[in-house]
């Protein structure tokens, strides 16, 4: 059971419901908090009870967007299921969970391209947590002799770059009709049957020009 909100909890959580409806109503980001206050019907003295600045109510925004992709992260990590499907299920529930806020309303997905963009330091951590997740994903699958030659972070690294069509919301608004869980999955085959650090020949290519 859910504790009960404070005061102070609940008015945060009616402010968010009305930043996101004015986003939404809008296709833009660009608000003030006296015009917050005055949707909320409050002045924006009493708003300071709630958020301290203007950059606090995006920061609380950009947790309300994130939290089901964070539960999402912290239930495939603590289950039994074995590496690879483990790594699949992390792109593939994000994925679906993204693709149907993009089929809900894609100009309102857009705008929350945009506030990313624009705030990217208040989201960072978000990123980073993501970052933790995958790399105990990743540290069960070398205990299991995956990756060869890899560390964690290299791994990462490579592994984000290879995925990152199903995590950058910014990418996946436009390339959203060609993505699909069954492409997902022949991906991660991929990452774990040939990501290592042995050379197999891409590298001692010589005599390449640019075009």
């Amino acid at each position: 059971m859910a504790r009960p909100q404070t005061d102070i909890e609940a008015g945060r959580e009616e402010l968010i419901d009305i930043v996101i409806a004015m986003i939404e109503e809008r296709g833009n980001v660009g608000f003030t908090v006296t015009e917050l206050a005055a949707r909320a019907g409050m002045s924006p003295a009493s708003l300071y009870r709630y958020f301290d600045s203007k950059e606090a109510v995006i920061e609380a925004v950009a947790e309300r967007w994130f939290r089901p992709k964070v539960e999402m992260m912290e239930e495939i990590a603590a289950s039994d299921l074995p590496p690879r499907r483990k790594m699949y299920e992390f792109y593939a529930r994000h994925f679906s969970h993204v693709r149907a806020l993009w089929e809900r309303d894609p100009v309102a997905f857009a705008t929350y391209c945009e506030l990313g963009d624009e705030h990217f330091e208040l989201v960072r951590g978000f990123i980073d947590l993501g970052d933790h997740y995958l790399g105990e994903i990743i540290a069960e699958a070398m205990a299991d002799g995956h990756f060869a030659g890899l560390d964690v972070d290299e791994a990462i690294s490579l592994i984000n770059q290879m995925t990152s069509v199903y995590t950058n919301i910014g990418v996946m608004q436009y390339l959203m009709p060609k993505l699909s869980e069954a492409k997902l999955a022949r991906i991660i085959d991929a990452v774990f049957d040939g990501l290592s650090a042995v050379d197999r020949g891409a590298a001692a290519v010589t005599g390449l020009r640019a075009a």
